[in-house]
């Protein structure tokens, strides 16, 4: 039974979303649905001696009410957006014991992901550096690439019938609209099971411990160790149907 995971592209995204990404056969990145401002799409957090603190994309949204993820264009110009999140990563993880394994490659990264001034590639970008630093083989797979149609669970049900898949795992939080929308999953015979995590503690710079940081904090901090501490967090997902 193949299992599809259908999940908005957050920058720079917490460790669950790619333990997600970890149980399925298809990850499908949704990007033609609408952008909300200050979402995960558009922020995440890293550890600092302050506590957890915003790393923000600046976008344009002025006059482009309703556009979708795909279409939204970064406000500040491309290099200077990468120097200010890669010089908030090196003041506060230079010290972190894997620092200068990850470093480097990730400020390139960063570069050549923000330098066409679209959110989408930016995120996507940094999401496929991080898959290959954590040892994932999974693709990307975008819903904008898909033949389906719908709203909400009527649309990923219908993404999932169309890449073949009669197991959907869903991130935690969309439970409500998904019992709405039941009946198009049961029409084709879609099953649903909720991503349950529980967010494992590992080394980082500063105490207290505080979770859900960017997996960029796990790496900085566990190196090799980080795909083997992210599934530590793994629990018996919840079967909703």
């Amino acid at each position: 039974m193949k299992r599809a995971v259908i999940t908005q592209p957050t920058f720079l995204p917490w460790l669950g979303w790619f333990d997600l990404m970890d149980q399925s056969d298809y990850f499908i990145v949704l990007d033609d649905v609408g952008f909300s401002k200050q979402s995960w799409v558009q922020r995440n957090r890293i550890r600092t001696s302050r506590g957890l603190e915003y790393l923000t994309v600046p976008t344009r949204t002025t006059g482009r009410l309703g556009q979708h993820i795909n279409q939204t264009i970064i406000e500040t110009q491309p290099a200077r957006l990468s120097r200010k999140i890669t010089r908030s990563v090196r003041q506060n993880y230079v010290k972190a014991q894997f620092f200068d394994q990850y470093f480097e490659s990730f400020y390139d990264a960063f570069l050549t992901a923000a330098a066409s001034g679209n959110l989408i590639d930016l995120n996507c970008g940094l999401i496929s550096w991080i898959i290959e630093a954590l040892g994932l083989e999974q693709q990307l797979i975008f819903s904008s690439n898909i033949p389906a149609i719908g709203q909400r669970g009527h649309y990923v049900a219908n993404l999932c019938k169309a890449v073949g898949v009669n197991r959907y795992l869903s991130p935690a939080g969309a439970k409500d609209y998904l019992i709405k929308d039941y009946d198009a999953f049961e029409t084709h015979n879609i099953s649903i099971e909720m991503h349950v995590y529980e967010h494992p503690v590992y080394r980082q710079c500063f105490d207290p411990f505080m979770p859900y940081a960017s997996v960029l904090d796990l790496l900085m901090n566990e190196g090799s160790d980080a795909m083997d501490i992210l599934r530590s967090g793994r629990c018996q997902n919840e079967t909703l149907f």
